[in-house]
């Protein structure tokens, strides 16, 4: 069976939907090829369950210190099941809504695994996909435009296989009927940090193990500490700058252990699971690429600022082609890829201007650069710093930790980067982006009048103080 198409979408991610819709509003005719479940990672196994699953560890862990606040409350329980019936519950709605939008905008879905073929008879060029089906069936759909979506998958440590049981990545972990009562967690990048966030405030000894000399290594440093020093505040052991011995792994019935170079020294840690978060891997096998002219490099696919790859007919958007990885960059990825192959002027974005958040408790959010990375550029700096500790509705909240350090050019009065750690910081961080967006200077973005007593507030102020302006709040 053969059908033919505008736009042709291998993978339903956030990535892959979101071109679909655009294509389609576009007056495409079009189709999305998705071989599990719309919604891809982001909403089945990231962005969507593990942030419901931190909201259920926030409100846990504030019952618990509920008499900060004068209440009284006695007999808190954790009942972990209901928390994963929720988390599923969540996800089930927003899929319903992504498979209504699908419906809304008349895209076609085909449910099977995808796969490039080279030119044929059905098409003289490369991109046409064959789709094999739950029963067997071949469906080949040609495309006069193809848009790879095929998202990535998380990463495994050479000599430390995960299991599901014992040894665990995060598609496993989302996946977890009971909670350990430790756990040794191999990265402290952000998916790591979130999850010792979480598991910390389910009650789980927790102890994260980082390559790298600090945690989070890409955000600002200052940032990196600031964190470092609450979670260990919160009983969360760290160790960075640690190398793990992964030939040393060691499995019993009910416990796991490892060996990691940590200060010189060998140290064995021992917990009930362990959790490897060294990041996502492209999905770039076994997708029929070798049957194109698409580059891969370095594990992800080449693409142009057009998310064009090397086949000027053939896209590719989200985490297959590396880069920032994130559900946002990849929804915008997908719509500069779709404007750009009808013939608009897509609206481009440099990744500096792309919002990066944690959510972590408490949540880190930046955009632009980090300090040390505008001293590299060669930019002669101005900062500043405000703590939460100094805004009302901070203490109102009871989450006065943290702070927003704002990093501009000193001869040109350019906003460089803007990094917050503390209390709902992932929720105002859109505020510094469209300032980076519309080259706003910190005295611009300080002018804007923000309502008291609010969270916002504290980034107002922050560009004020750049400038040594600020009023104190």
């Amino acid at each position: 069976m053969t059908q033919t198409y505008d736009v042709i979408v291998l993978g339903g991610g956030i990535g892959g939907y979101t071109a679909a819709i655009r294509a389609a509003q576009l007056g495409k005719k079009t189709a999305i090829v998705e071989q599990d479940k719309l919604g891809g990672t982001c909403l089945h196994k990231g962005c969507i369950p593990s942030k419901a699953l931190l909201r259920s560890a926030e409100v846990y862990a504030l019952m618990k210190e509920s008499d900060r606040f004068g209440i009284e409350a006695s007999g808190v329980q954790l009942d972990f099941a209901k928390v994963m019936s929720r988390k599923t519950a969540i996800v089930e709605q927003l899929h319903g809504g992504v498979q209504y939008l699908m419906k809304k905008n008349k895209i076609d879905v085909f449910q099977g695994r995808g796969r490039v073929i080279g030119p044929s008879i059905f098409s003289p060029r490369s991109g046409t996909v064959s789709v094999e089906q739950e029963d067997g069936e071949i469906l080949t759909l040609v495309p006069e435009k193809l848009i790879i979506a095929t998202g990535s998958r998380p990463r495994s440590l050479p000599g430390l296989a995960t299991d599901g049981t014992t040894v665990l990545n995060s598609d496993d972990a989302l996946r977890l009927e009971q909670l350990p009562e430790s756990i040794l967690i191999i990265g402290g990048g952000v998916i790591g940090v979130e999850w010792a966030s979480m598991l910390s405030d389910f009650g789980v000894a927790v102890t994260i193990v980082e390559y790298a000399p600090r945690l989070v290594p890409s955000e600002d440093e200052d940032i990196s500490r600031e964190l470092e020093r609450l979670l260990k505040k919160r009983g969360v052991t760290v160790k960075t700058g640690a190398k793990v011995l992964a030939d040393t792994l060691q499995k019993g019935e009910t416990s796991v252990s490892l060996t990691v170079e940590h200060k010189d020294q060998q140290v064995v840690l021992t917990a009930e699971k362990a959790l490897v978060c060294v990041g996502r891997q492209a999905n770039v096998d076994g997708i029929g690429l070798e049957n194109t002219d698409v580059k891969v490099e370095n594990g992800v696919i080449r693409v142009n600022e057009m998310m064009q790859t090397a086949e000027s007919h053939i896209y590719a958007v989200g985490d297959c082609i590396g880069g920032l990885q994130l559900a946002h960059a990849a929804a915008h990825e997908g719509i500069v890829a779709v404007e750009h192959l009808a013939g608009h002027k897509p609206h481009l974005y440099s990744p500096h201007q792309v919002p990066r958040c944690v959510y972590s408790r408490p949540e880190l959010a930046s955009v632009g650069l980090t300090e040390q990375q505008a001293k590299e550029r060669g930019h002669q700096i101005k900062t500043s710093k405000v703590h939460f500790k100094a805004l009302g509705k901070a203490l109102v909240y009871g989450e006065s930790d943290g702070f927003v350090k704002v990093i501009a050019d000193k001869e040109t009065n350019d906003l460089l980067g803007v990094h917050m750690i503390g209390v709902h910081v992932t929720d105002y961080i859109s505020e510094a982006a469209l300032a980076q967006l519309l080259e706003a200077t910190p005295w611009e973005v300080g002018q804007t009048i923000h309502p008291h007593p609010t969270l916002s507030e504290i980034l107002g102020e922050a560009m004020l103080a750049v400038d040594g302006r600020a009023i104190g709040i």
